[in-house]
């Protein structure tokens, strides 16, 4: 018989949620309010799955809550951007799929964690643009010159969706899994209280290569592994 996890109320949370209202023309430009929850028995432990919805960009955005977080410290956290191609497809050109499946699994051992889905395809450049990159990156081009050739910068995500979701969880310090220094900082500006990190590197393929090597050199992802 599997252990029993405490639960969060988090239709205490909803009705509390539903309450609050952000400040019009608020510099992050985002208000995520708390919808809906369900429990999700997954091949990678007990969750419960949480909704959220953003009404400026229109987005709905998901949590993956496994246990009790509400008034916790010290929570260990995932912040996975949406992607179709390795998500759905298992595309070996990146490893979205393996840290998001490491993530699942990794929290699914534990008593409490998150991990928060957000809808940023291509590091927040849209599904379309990110395969004009991959066109770009197939003619030659890294990721991040692909990005700059179509008029982006490197990484146009907004974690101020992801701060307003642990917010609302009433998360009080979290523990980051990621390679990523600049999603920590980042996090920092809009309130979050990053206590730790968890590293979560992904062995690299014949595929994937060169988008983590560019990921080390160019972006500053903290990898272990070398790249030649």
């Amino acid at each position: 018989m599997s252990q029993k996890i405490p639960r969060p109320k988090l239709d205490e949370l909803i009705a509390c949620d539903a309450k609050h209202a952000c400040p019009p023309n608020t510099k992050e430009g985002n208000c995520v309010t708390l919808m809906a929850v369900g429990d999700l028995p997954t091949r990678f432990g007990e969750y419960q799955v949480a909704a959220f919805w953003n009404d400026i960009d229109k987005k709905e955005h998901a949590a993956f809550i496994r246990g009790d977080v509400t008034g916790k410290e010290d929570v260990p956290v995932r912040l996975h951007s949406e992607c179709l191609t390795g998500d759905v497809a298992g595309s070996l050109r990146c490893d979205c799929r393996d840290q998001l499946e490491e993530s699942l699994t990794h929290i699914g051992t534990l008593d409490h964690g998150v991990v928060l889905y957000l809808r940023q395809e291509g590091r927040g450049i849209g599904f379309n643009n990110k395969i004009r990159a991959y066109q770009l990156q197939d003619e030659g081009l890294d990721t991040v010159e692909a990005n700059l050739a179509l008029g982006f910068s490197d990484d146009e995500r907004d974690y101020a969706i992801a701060a307003h979701m642990l917010q609302a969880l009433q998360v009080k310090s979290i523990r980051l899994m990621t390679n990523n220094p600049k999603k920590i900082e980042a996090l920092k500006t809009h309130g979050v209280v990053v206590s730790g990190r968890i590293p979560i590197e992904i062995l690299a393929n014949a595929h994937n290569k060169r988008y983590l090597s560019t990921k080390k050199n160019k972006s500053g992802h903290l990898l272990e592994q070398g790249f030649e």
